[in-house]
């Protein structure tokens, strides 16, 4: 029997090990295994993980020289990366030792994953809900024993997800039954048994660990260049990371100056009001999103900006299960697609518009929900051009690595390596969209501001991972500079702090696609074309812009 050459054959393991490892993630990317299965965090666990982890990097550096494809290679050094950065955070207190929100995200998505899409049988889901229901109190009782201290944003951060995740498994779990008619009673009492856990969590969390909480946010400039060589395989430091988030809020306050001025507005903050009263009419609401997707689309077809794939979106309203608990946890409108599922229709949960609703609660949600939102997130950013397209190509990619790492999972997208592409492409792409003319002169204001967002969550993650920044003067910085009301501020300082180096994906991510474009268009600008350039582009997967760039230059070159 012939056998595997090393490097694939390490590849292999290095996948079975992810999968096994963190089964919740597993779900989400489409490998089912491991569905009845929740994360182990106890100390045995947690040796036993690190010490797996450790023997295939340790074999990941031994591998002798071989034939390898250029694919085969970039994952062999993502694989590399992606354990670096995984033996820092398990022995830092950003993860399972003081990060109590990695406790409440894997318990309430490990069970939410299973019924987000229909991939199997709603029996089997069922079955395998009741297994990790049943597992959610050891893996809170995990979380108390190792959570000694944790800093006092993310325990507020924790909290709220106790409160949607009981939400979830008391009012969430009682529509489930009555969606699928489901009648196993083991369904509805490990149920209660998870809504007591998470209970008990809370209660851990308000009366021992918050009081005491301290203010350690920053995970330190070793850290954080660990992020930039190892995650993102940037050449550049923290230090001209902060440069250009500072070269770029100046421009994009001077540009929203002018845009303000262009559309008759007081200033950026008036026209941004603006765009609120421009929103459909509430028999109009759900309607207007497949509306405008086809429009971008169209758009995007007639420019000839990309070839646009047959992977159609549903625009359905939030089911009525998720309602009461969305508001509390990370649950996205859009999910990355399960690229090991692949089902044919993606469902996109429309934040719902119910006739119920009293009218100044609809009014509301109109005005937060504008034509403008659905427009540049719901549908450019997120459900079109953007993550969506970039996505079905990520699934096709050659690099296994590049077909699964931004999948949205739990707490965070699968491997950190996803995050410039991912993010990356989804701001070019509405960037394009700008270019062709799809956005009117106000939502062309709404782009500008979205920039500066881009370069203030830059400036900050430097900042606040090399204690230059306060979590209050972060959350600060995003009122005063982006205009976040506080709470949208803090929230933001927060999930920052979290995720180092993550806040800087979007600003690096779009700069450097459009570097990319700027210099190979003028290498050859008679031969240069847009659509085969974004195809290229988009072919790689979600693997870092940095590496796609120096390949991209590599093949152009030979051209």
């Amino acid at each position: 029997m012939t056998r595997p050459p090393a490097g694939p054959a390490a590849l292999d393991d290095f996948f079975a090990s992810y999968y096994r490892r963190r089964p919740v993630s597993a779900t989400f990317i489409g490998m089912h295994d491991y569905d009845d299965h929740l994360p182990d965090f106890s100390a045995r666990g947690v040796d036993d993980t690190r010490a797996e982890m450790a023997a295939i990097r340790k074999r990941l550096r031994a591998l002798p020289p071989g034939p390898l494809t250029d694919a085969e290679a970039m994952d062999l050094a993502l694989a590399e990366g992606f354990l670096d950065i995984q033996e820092w955070e398990f022995a830092s207190p950003h993860f399972h030792r003081g990060n109590p929100c990695l406790y409440t995200g894997e318990a309430v998505f490990g069970v939410i994953g299973l019924f987000l899409r229909d991939f199997a049988p709603p029996a089997r889901r069922v079955g395998a809900a009741i297994a990790r229901m049943a597992a959610v109190p050891r893996l809170l009782a995990q979380g108390r024993a190792n959570l000694v201290e944790a800093p006092r944003g993310w325990v507020e951060r924790a909290i709220q997800e106790c409160i949607g995740a009981r939400a979830f498994f008391q009012s969430g779990i009682e529509a489930l039954i009555r969606q699928h008619g489901i009648r196993d009673p083991q369904f509805h009492s490990t149920a209660a048994a998870a809504a007591a856990a998470f209970a008990e969590f809370q209660s851990f969390l308000e009366t021992d660990l918050g009081p005491r909480g301290g203010e350690a946010y920053a995970c330190g400039g070793e850290a954080f260049a660990l992020y930039l060589r190892r995650g993102h395989f940037l050449e550049i430091d923290a230090a001209a990371v902060r440069a250009a988030a500072e070269e770029q809020i100046a421009a994009c306050e001077g540009e929203l100056a002018s845009c303000a001025r262009a559309v008759g507005a007081r200033d950026w903050r008036d026209a941004l009001a603006q765009l609120a009263d421009r929103h459909p009419a509430a028999d109009a609401y759900h309607g207007r999103f497949s509306e405008l997707w086809t429009a971008a689309r169209e758009a995007a077809l007639a420019h000839h900006l990309l070839t646009w794939p047959d992977y159609p979106i549903d625009y359905r309203p939030q089911p009525a299960w998720a309602r009461g608990a969305a508001p509390y946890l990370y649950f996205l409108p859009y999910r990355s697609p399960a690229p090991l599922d692949r089902l044919p229709v993606v469902d996109y949960l429309v934040p719902p518009l119910d006739p119920e609703m009293p009218s100044e609660e609809q009014a509301r949600r109109l005005r937060a929900v504008n034509d403008s939102v659905i427009k540049l997130n719901h549908v450019v950013h997120h459900g079109g051009i953007g993550h969506h397209i970039q996505n079905w190509y990520a699934y096709r990619a050659a690099s296994r690595i590049g077909r699964v790492a931004a999948v949205d999972c739990a707490l965070r997208i699968a491997m950190f390596c996803g995050g410039t592409m991912a993010e990356g492409w989804a701001c070019y792409a509405t960037d394009l969209m700008d270019e062709i003319g799809f956005l009117s002169p106000l939502e062309q204001c709404a782009q500008v501001h979205a920039h500066l967002r881009q370069a203030a969550r830059a400036f900050v993650d430097v900042n606040l991972h090399h204690g230059t920044f306060t979590l209050e003067e972060a959350a600060a910085f995003y009122q005063e500079r982006v205009g976040l009301a506080p709470g949208a501020a803090r929230a933001e300082a927060i999930k920052n702090s979290m995720f180092p180096a993550t806040a800087m994906m979007y600003m690096v991510g779009t700069r450097l696609i459009h570097e990319l474009r700027r210099e190979l268009a003028a290498r050859r600008p008679d031969a240069f074309d847009l659509r085969r350039f974004h195809d290229d582009v988009l072919g790689y997967g979600s693997v870092p812009v940095a590496l796609i760039s120096s390949a991209m230059r590599t093949a152009h070159a030979l051209v």
